[in-house]
This record gives C-alpha cells, sequence and structure tokens, in this order.
C-alpha cells in the first residue's frame, strides 16, 4: 500500500467521524519527515479522541499499525505517526495556534473531495 493510499485511509477516518477541515498535505519534496501529513480537528477533547481512535482502527483494519503516538493524555493534539505518514488531529484552539497549515504552506495538498461521500 503506497503512503498516499495510507493518508486517504486516514482522511477518510477522520471525516466519518465528522472532523474539520481535513486536509491531505504532500511534504516528501520538502521534508524528510514524512511523505503526507493530515490534519484535521474536532469540536472538543472527546472529539479529538475519538477522530484519533478512528484513524488508528481504520488503519490496522488495513494492516497498517502506529509506529508513536503523542499527546493521548489532553486531547487538543494527537499525533499519530505511521512513518510515511503523520496524523495530526487537533482541537479548534490547537489548531489555529500550532498552524501546521500555514507552517507547511510549500507542500502539496491533495484533493479528497472524493473521500467525502
Amino acid at each position: 500500500m503506497t503512503s498516499l493510499e495510507q493518508a486517504k485511509i486516514a482522511a477518510k477516518a477522520l471525516l466519518s467521524k465528522k472532523g474539520i477541515n481535513v486536509k491531505i498535505i504532500g511534504v516528501d519534496d520538502i521534508s524528510s519527515l514524512a511523505d503526507y501529513f493530515v490534519i484535521g480537528n474536532g469540536t472538543n477533547s472527546s472529539q479529538v479522541k475519538a477522530l484519533a481512535e478512528e484513524v488508528e482502527f481504520k488503519l490496522d483494519q488495513a494492516g497498517i499499525s502506529v509506529s508513536n503516538t503523542e499527546g493521548h493524555r489532553n486531547n487538543s493534539w494527537v499525533l499519530l505517526d505511521y512513518v510515511d505518514v503523520i496524523v495530526h488531529v487537533f482541537s479548534e484552539e490547537a489548531r489555529e495556534y500550532y498552524d501546521l497549515d500555514r507552517l507547511w504552506q510549500d507542500g502539496k495538498e491533495i484533493d479528497i473531495s472524493d473521500l467525502d461521500d
């Protein structure tokens, strides 16, 4: 499975749980951290937790295990590291504060309009 396919599974999982402003950003040309970042946010800490758990569940079903997880304690920013794909699930406030969308604006945003069915 390609890293883009993994990123799309993660994005679709976020959308299925009503994640807000979900994006896939290709960063492979500008960073060695990963191929793709998947970014989304929830409206409260309970939804952030549910979103992160859904991503883990869907990727686990696809045979991909999370390499590292950070941030589950406070549920304002949960990072799920799948090596080639890094998923960031934020609260609204944390997303505004850390502004990864601006920080990685040189990356290529992937069209995910076909995932929202």
